[in-house]
């Protein structure tokens, strides 16, 4: 046998409890060959010399937005903006005719609310969509609202008056898909990131298209994608009764179809809003408020998705921030196992934001993932941490109290809305603190190899890509990472550069 590639001179943290560790990699058709002895009397193709780097699992990302991070690009960018004659300097340069969109939008910092009537004196006419960063409210001036008569607003949408004002600007094209997905493609694997789960695709308030998922068949990225499907596009079906499928998709296409490069993942389901809009929904108010944010739609109708989905044979990726979303998830997801059981379903909570400890072991007894992004808090932690209170804080993303359940925990990042690099994820599931230096839940913290795990096998479970991804073994996919230090002894593990990635077995500089 001769070896396609051997990777030498390597320190490699496999996550593989049978053999942690190894020096040497052998890669053959786009597999892991072997580790230091199995491959050692093996002739290769190309053999490289990484220096003494550290290797790692390539890291999966289980919640991104690839199309919605590209596009920002092409957006203009209003980040960091904290005063509305900022914002209006900036889009009042907007090239070109049409809409003029704008992202990155942050009420929580402006001097003043940014209203219909301030974006019309620089619009000349022009529709104008100025997006919250949450991705879960924005602002639009006159000439949009009057398109939405039924919406009585200064210009500020959440959720579904959201979803209603955006609508009127989609489609994009799939070219334009195409473009903004390479973009994310490039970005993402300069931090390390190999396969991504697209977390909505079809329509909600993050699709682009109705035929996104041509899009991403004819980009042929260099990453592994899984994408999940958006619950509003399951259409009522003609089935078997005996199948007990009422809505589907067409051709009846669920979890787990596709290949190892892009593959239907779960049913995308949303329960409620986001923090930083103020729209999770809780069970006691917001600090210092009478908000108690709002549910997404009503119980009945996200009820009947849940367990349609399920009995469709779906994996469910269920959004839910608010303690409040998340009790009506765990019912929800107990009434639908309750009437058809699925024991390796392996259903989703994604971003599970804020959990009061009785619902730990809910949690735990459904089987339910939590899929995480820990930089919320480094990004927005002081923020979260003031609108919770000093009770609710510690409850906030949690790490260590999922892992003492037995929960598997998987990592992502819902890239734009925060920074995407997992090494700075893994840092903050470490060392708990906000980019401002605030504690966030301290006892939440775990270890690096804990959290590292949760960017591999636990995000590849989350995925059910257990067997070929997550961790440098035999028979698996050669999808790896090569740091420059290693994490698990750096005090600056956001910091650690990026080497070089692989993607089955083609190994990319990155630097």
């Amino acid at each position: 046998m001769r070896l396609d590639l051997k990777l030498t001179g390597c320190r490699a943290i496999t996550m593989d409890p049978a053999r942690p560790a190894a020096h040497t990699i052998g890669i053959w058709q786009g597999r892991i060959a072997g580790l230091d002895e199995q491959i050692a009397d093996l002739p290769a193709a190309e053999t490289v010399d990484l220096g003494n780097a550290v290797v790692l699992p390539g890291f999966i990302d289980a919640h991104t937005h690839l199309a919605w991070n590209g596009r920002r690009s092409r957006t203009v960018d209003v980040t960091g903006l904290t005063a509305v004659a900022q914002v209006l300097e900036r889009l009042s340069g907007a090239p070109g005719e049409g809409w003029i969109e704008a992202s990155g939008y942050d009420p929580r910092i402006m001097d003043r609310p940014l209203t219909a009537t301030a974006l019309d004196s620089v619009s000349s006419g022009r529709p104008v969509y100025v997006a919250d960063l949450s991705g879960h409210a924005c602002v639009v001036n006159t000439v949009v609202l009057k398109q939405l008569p039924e919406i009585t607003s200064d210009g500020w949408l959440t959720e579904n008056e959201q979803l209603a004002a955006r609508s009127l600007r989609l489609p994009h094209s799939i070219e334009e898909i195409i473009t903004d997905l390479r973009e994310s493609a490039r970005q993402v694997l300069s931090e390390g990131v190999t396969m991504c789960a697209e977390a909505g695709i079809g329509a909600g308030l993050i699709a682009s298209s109705p035929l996104e998922a041509a899009a991403y068949q004819r980009a042929r990225l260099p990453i592994r994608v899984q994408l999940m499907v958006s619950a509003t596009v399951l259409q009522p079906v003609a089935a078997d009764a005996a199948d007990g499928i009422s809505r589907a998709i067409d051709l009846g296409l669920h979890t787990g179809f596709g290949d190892d490069m892009l593959s239907l993942g779960a049913l995308k389901l949303w329960t409620d809003g986001g923090m930083i809009a103020r729209t999770a929904a809780l069970s006691e108010p917001y600090a210092g408020s009478d908000n108690t944010g709002q549910l997404a739609d009503s119980e009945e109708a996200m009820r009947a998705a849940i367990i349609d989905g399920h009995h469709a044979g779906w994996q469910l990726a269920i959004h839910a921030i608010g303690d409040r979303a998340i009790d009506f998830t765990l019912d929800a997801v107990a009434e639908a196992q309750s009437q058809r059981s699925r024991p390796d379903s392996r259903h989703r909570i994604e971003h599970c934001g804020l959990v009061r400890p009785e619902q730990l072991e809910r949690i735990a007894a459904l089987g339910l993932i939590p899929v995480v992004q820990p930089t919320f808090l480094w990004s927005y932690g002081d923020d979260y941490s003031e609108i919770m209170g000093e009770k609710r804080a510690p409850w906030m993303y949690r790490g260590r109290s999922f892992l003492d359940h037995g929960i598997t925990v998987a990592g992502s990042s819902d890239r734009p809305v925060a920074d995407g690099a997992p090494l700075r994820a893994i840092e903050f599931m470490v060392r708990r603190r906000s980019s401002g230096g605030r504690a966030v839940g301290p006892d939440e913290a775990i270890t690096v190899e804990e959290a590292i795990r949760a960017y591999t096998l636990g995000s590849a479970y989350a995925c059910h890509k257990e067997h070929v991804l997550g961790s440098l073994t035999p028979g698996k996919l050669a999808d790896l990472v090569v740091l420059g230090d290693d994490p698990r002894t750096s005090d600056a593990i956001a910091d650690i550069p990026v080497l070089a990635t692989m993607v089955g077995g083609t190994l990319i500089p990155q630097r």
